[in-house]
């Protein structure tokens, strides 16, 4: 269902240049409509509000209880700084947040990881951009198993394209969640962008487009 937070959400997206109508290839090889490129946020107040976006979803559905916040790079890193400071600013809930470097270190502190050094126990919540096919999970998680015995319990993305991902049957976000353990919330879905354009005469041409991608790869 479309809320008018999913909404202001969408046009958030779009007026910052993130959520793009084309020709895209994704990340798992896949040609798509659409695209959602985080690295397109570049000012302070998009910056500013896409934190209190992400805090308030977090709020939502986890509120205090966790230890630490994730960001993996490169995109996850402003993403989890922004979210951290409107979580504390916005709701009181002062959490600690790291991230990994592509290379790790060889001088000064040495190592990959940056900011909060997770501890064994340590219950872990991830800031992402989208799952598409799970690729980028998968590649986040020995970085966090090689920092501390830590538990990945939820992960936080902008848009849940809801494609399926190594098994056809299931999205990518379902094998996520059994594969992990990990339970995956978004701030919209796909679905949540179709029912917006289709409420847009001026994206008519963009619904045809959206059906077949959706019958080809979504669940």
């Amino acid at each position: 269902m479309l809320t008018q937070a999913k909404k202001e959400f969408i046009e958030f997206m779009m007026g910052a240049d993130v959520l793009r109508f084309g020709e895209f290839v994704t990340k798992s090889g896949r040609n798509t409509p659409y695209f959602v490129n985080t690295g397109n946020y570049r000012t302070g107040l998009q910056s500013s509000r896409l934190g209190e976006f992400y805090a308030a979803l977090v709020k939502e559905t986890v509120g205090d209880g966790f230890d630490a916040m994730f960001g993996p790079a490169y995109k996850g890193i402003p993403l989890v700084t922004t979210a951290a400071g409107a979580l504390a600013r916005s709701y009181g809930i002062d959490k600690p947040f790291f991230f990994n470097r592509k290379e790790a270190k060889d001088h000064g502190e040495g190592g990959s990881i940056v900011g909060y050094k997770p501890k064994d126990g340590d219950r872990v919540i991830i800031i992402e951009d989208v799952i598409t096919a799970g690729t980028a999970v998968r590649e986040t998680m020995p970085v966090l198993s090689a920092c501390a015995d830590v538990k990945v319990t939820d992960m936080f993305i902008s848009v849940n394209r809801c494609e399926f991902g190594q098994n056809p049957e299931k999205t990518a976000v379902m094998e996520v969640e059994e594969e992990f353990g990990i339970r995956v919330h978004a701030l919209v879905t796909v679905r949540d962008i179709y029912e917006y354009l289709q409420s847009r005469a001026d994206y008519a041409h963009l619904l045809p487009l959206m059906e077949d991608y959706m019958k080809r790869y979504c669940i």
